[in-house]
Order: structure tokens, then C-alpha cells, then sequence
């Protein structure tokens, strides 16, 4: 059996139009009934108004009092009442006598009956007004004296009927209601296109699915590792999340929000790349003592409305590539070294079968020679292990692309001597790099030759690389050190990460990182260039945002 799903809730676009529709109809209809029972006042106070200047005009005229004082006033005062009602656009006009009996009427089977309504301010000189039912119906009414001498001679009525005042206001009100529905359908007109554009924004959903969607928003924005950066039309940071925060290195979110890129203070690359209309896919860049890959994508919606951005740290990845990349030049080296000590052997079982036993002897013990005092002069000089590896690795990988690596006589670093600060990895990092780059340089060149130098003093550590090759354009003595530069062609993983992520790990330990121009003479008989490396041995405090590994 199927359960019918329930109904869905109005979205929220739709519950804003019924609610203002609903008000703006209470406005309307509120405005009407204050409107009319305005103009219905008003029109009692103008029928009043008008009833008195009838009634004060009448008894002021001297054909009036005149007509008073004769013997049959009725023959003279009715047809002068009938003018007046008919021209002052009154019901009626009523002349009495003070005991009220009436003189005029509009129905003359009314002359000489008693007035219908009260007489007795009229008889003390006194005009006044009152809403009285008489033989025409309900009526506002005036009545007032006719005075002759200062004593009160006849009382003249003026009216107008209830009904004929109601029919006046029934036109306003005709008219009012037509503002009124006008009024609502514009309001209800301009209500519905305001909520088809909320609607558009909010997507057609309510209020409690748009408050379920921020509460799922908060909580995946915080629960998201990778760094998040939404930036508006004006690059202005909108909003950032925990990771963002860290691994950019910025303060707290408040103190972000609402700034521009340009002022976080972050490296110029990096700032350029968020700065960028066009879109970045998994591009490297390197902040003070991280990794980055940022990927951004602009939002658009017939505009440019901002940028997203995410950031993922590689810096430990990035690390352990350079720990492969070492490892596998290593077994490349020991791959050539083993198919070299076969030829090796090769030779020496040759020797033998022919007897040449002394001369097999003799040149089994040179290769061996050969090979320990490589080995003896590298430990003499180099007694840190990881140091002594490295440098004999490179050596053999130098060797394999007719590079010759050497480590000069000045060079003194026993075990113990580096600071604890200085871990293993960083420690490949920059002299693995720096040796990297100076065989990159050096070879193919006239002697390629690359020389490196280690030793330590009480104040620091110093790392010195130098090479055979073109040299360091002084111009370019600090572009070397950015990500990105190269001035080999790009392979396949691209270049000039090397001396970028070793001017981070010496920064990261308060160092100092020089290049200049080797003494040695490369393949056009310039020197090349001469890399310098300085650790301070002192406990060095990590940078914000980073660490110590």
C-alpha cells in the first residue's frame, strides 16, 4: 500500500507574498473604512454648514420679516421657500411662527401644523443644529430666529434628509473602493515580482529548509580540512573557513573577513593567483612554511560575482617526493654501479682464465681502493650519518651523469654538531636540492664539477654548494629562490620547486640563503655559481603556521 507523501511546505518566497498580500490587503481595507467614515463626518459637517447659512440667509432677509408682520404669511413665504430649497439644494425650508406653526412647507398639507423638533433655543436667540426625524424622514436640520428690534418674530428650519447625505457619500465611497482595489492589485502585483525574485535566489525552498541547509553548511565548512576561500566581485575575503585559516596563516575569522587579498599579506605569487580572473587547476605554490595546491573558479551568473578557492597542503607530501626522488636516483646509482662491478668482475675472471692471476689481484685491489677512499674521504670529512649518505648517493648519481661531486678539505661536521631543531628531512631538503640544482647546472659543462662544503662553528651551520656552470644572472639572484623560475626547459613535473622549497626550510629555521659567483670556471670560462647556506645553532622558535619538521 502506498502512504501519500504530505505536502510540501510553502517555500519561503511564497509565504512572504501570502503574508504581505495579506497585509497590504488589511492596509487597504483599514484606509477604506477610516476614509469613509472620514468623509462621512465630513459630509455631516458640510450639510450642517449649509443648512445654517440657509437658515441664517432667510431669516436675515428683509422681505422675511417683512412678510412676518402681515396678516397671511403662508401666501408670501411659500413660494419664496420653495425657490430657496429648489436653488440652495436643500429638502426643505420651514418659516413658523414662534409657537411653531408652520408657514412653509414642501408639503403644503403640512402649512399650519406644528413644527416637528425642538424651537426652544431658536425662541432665546440662539441658531442651532440637530439630526431630527420629522414628516420627511431623518434630517440634519437648522433652526434659527427671525429677529425684528432685537425680538424674536418667527423661526426659519432648513434641512437636508440623512438619505440624501448618504447618497452623497456613496459616490466617495464608490470612488474610494476603486483606489482601494487598485491599490491592492498594484501592491499585489509589485509583491508577486519582489517574491519571483526571492524565490529565483532562494531556489523555490522554505524557510526550514533554508535554515536546515545553513546549519549543514556551517557544520561542513569546519568539518572540511582542505582550506576554503570564497571571494566576492571585489576580491574581498567573504568567507573562510578553520582550514583556510591555518594553512594560509592569517588571524581569526572576524579579523578577515571583509579585506582584501592584497592586504593578508601573503606571497606575491600566491596573491597573484587569487588576484586572477582565470580560473588556476592544481597549481604549487609555497607559503612561509607550507605547500600549497590551489585550485580556484570563478562564480558567474551573468556577472562576475567572486572566486572560490580551495587549498590543500602538500607540504609532507611534497617532502616524501623529494625523499623518492632521492631514493630512486639512489637505485638508479646503484643499478649502474652494479652493472659497472660486473663488467668489474667480468675483467678479473677473465684475467684468471688466462692465467693473469697477479694482474686480476691488481686490479680487483685499485677498484676496491678506488672505492673506499671515496668512501673514507667522505666520512672523514662528514661524520653526521645522514649527512654521510646523502653525499655519498649524490656522489654516484653525480658520477652517472659525468658530473664529479667532491667534498672539499675545509669541510668538518661531526655527528652530534647539527641542531636539534634540524631534522633529517630538512636536512635533505636543502643540501639534497642545492645539490640537485648544482648538477643540473654543472653538467655538460668543460670540468663539470660540483663541490660542497659543510662545517660548523659555535654560531651556526653552514651548507656551501658551488658549481662549474653558467653561473646566476645577478639579475635574477633572487628570482632563483621563487617557485616556479627555471632557466633549463620545464619536463614533465616541471621546475624550479627545488631552491623554492629550500629558501622555506631555511626560513622556517631563521637562516640565511646567498647565491653568487663560483671562482670556478665553467665551459664558457666563467665561474659559476656558489650557493650558501646558514643555520643559526641556537634554538630556533618555528613561524607561525608552520613547524619544525
Amino acid at each position: 500500500m502506498r502512504v501519500p507523501s504530505l505536502p510540501r511546505p510553502r517555500s519561503l518566497a511564497g509565504q512572504l507574498f501570502a503574508v504581505q498580500a495579506v497585509l497590504i490587503a488589511l492596509v487597504v481595507a483599514g484606509y477604506a473604512l477610516f476614509t469613509y467614515v472620514s468623509d462621512r463626518q465630513q459630509a455631516q459637517d458640510a450639510a450642517q454648514r449649509q443648512v445654517v447659512a440657509v437658515a441664517r440667509s432667510i431669516a436675515d432677509a428683509p422681505s422675511v420679516r417683512s412678510a412676518v408682520r402681515t396678516a397671511n404669511p403662508s401666501a408670501v413665504l411659500q413660494p419664496y421657500a420653495l425657490q430657496v430649497t429648489r436653488d440652495a439644494d436643500v429638502d426643505f425650508v420651514t418659516i413658523m411662527n414662534t409657537d411653531g406653526i408652520r408657514w412653509t412647507h414642501p408639503d403644503p398639507s403640512q402649512i399650519g401644523k406644528r413644527f416637528l423638533g425642538r424651537i426652544d433655543p431658536a425662541l432665546h436667540g440662539h441658531t442651532f443644529t440637530e439630526t431630527y426625524t420629522g414628516t420627511l424622514g431623518p434630517s440634519v436640520r437648522a433652526v434659527t430666529p427671525v429677529e425684528d428690534g432685537g425680538r424674536v418674530i418667527g423661526l426659519v428650519s432648513a434641512g437636508i434628509k440623512v438619505e440624501a447625505i448618504s447618497e452623497r457619500v456613496q459616490g466617495q465611497v464608490t470612488a474610494l473602493l476603486g483606489v482601494a482595489g487598485g491599490t491592492l492589485l498594484l501592491g499585489a502585483v509589485g509583491t508577486y515580482v519582489v517574491n519571483a525574485r526571492l524565490r529565483r535566489h532562494t531556489h523555490g525552498m522554505n524557510a526550514t529548509e533554508l535554515s536546515r541547509m545553513h546549519d549543514y553548511h556551517q557544520a561542513a565548512l569546519h568539518a572540511v580540512r582542505e582550506g576554503l576561500l570564497m571571494l566576492d566581485g571585489q576580491y574581498r575575503v567573504a568567507l573562510i573557513n578553520d582550514g583556510g585559516r591555518e594553512l594560509l596563516g592569517v588571524g581569526r575569522e572576524e579579523e578577515v573577513i571583509g579585506h582584501s587579498v592584497a592586504d593578508l599579506g601573503l606571497p606575491g605569487p600566491l596573491t597573484g593567483a587569487l588576484l586572477s580572473s582565470e580560473p588556476r587547476v592544481d597549481e604549487v605554490y609555497l607559503t612561509a612554511s607550507r605547500v600549497l595546491v590551489v585550485n580556484t573558479s570563478p562564480v558567474s551568473g551573468g556577472e562576475r560575482r567572486g572566486t572560490v578557492v580551495t587549498l590543500r597542503d602538500v607540504t609532507e607530501l611534497q617532502a616524501l617526493t623529494g625523499e623518492l626522488d632521492s631514493e630512486r636516483g639512489f637505485t638508479q646509482a646503484l643499478r649502474s654501479q652494479a652493472h659497472e662491478a660486473a663488467n668489474r668482475l667480468h675483467t678479473v675472471v677473465s684475467l684468471i682464465e688466462l692465467g693473469r692471476a697477479e694482474e686480476a689481484v691488481a686490479f680487483a685491489t685499485a677498484e676496491l681502493e678506488l672505492a673506499q677512499a671515496l668512501t673514507d674521504q667522505v666520512v672523514a670529512a662528514v661524520r653526521e650519518p645522514v649527512l654521510a649518505a646523502l653525499l655519498l648517493g649524490k656522489t654516484a648519481q653525480a658520477n652517472e651523469r659525468g658530473v664529479e661531486l667532491v667534498v672539499s678539505p675545509d669541510s668538518r661536521l661531526d655527528d652530534g654538531l647539527l641542531p636539534a631543531e634540524l631534522s633529517s628531512r630538512d636536512l635533505v631538503t636543502i643540501l639534497g636540492n642545492l645539490i640537485d640544482n648544482a648538477v643540473d647546472a654543472a653538467q655538460g659543462s668543460a670540468g663539470a664539477r660540483v663541490t660542497v662544503t659543510a662545517y660548523a662553528s659555535d654560531s651556526d651551520v653552514v651548507l656551501r654548494v658551488t658549481d662549474t656552470g653558467p653561473g646566476v644572472d645577478p639579475a635574477h639572484a633572487d628570482l632563483v629562490f621563487q617557485r616556479g623560475f627555471s632557466t633549463k626547459p620545464a619536463g614533465p613535473g616541471g621546475r624550479g620547486l627545488g631552491l623554492a622549497l629550500v629558501r622555506q626550510a631555511v626560513a622556517r629555521h631563521e637562516g640565511t640563503l646567498t647565491v653568487a659567483e663560483s671562482d670556478d670556471d665553467g665551459a664558457d670560462g666563467e665561474g659559476g655559481a656558489v650557493f650558501e647556506v646558514r643555520l643559526p645553532t641556537r634554538t630556533a622558535s618555528p613561524l607561525p603556521g608552520g613547524d619544525t619538521t
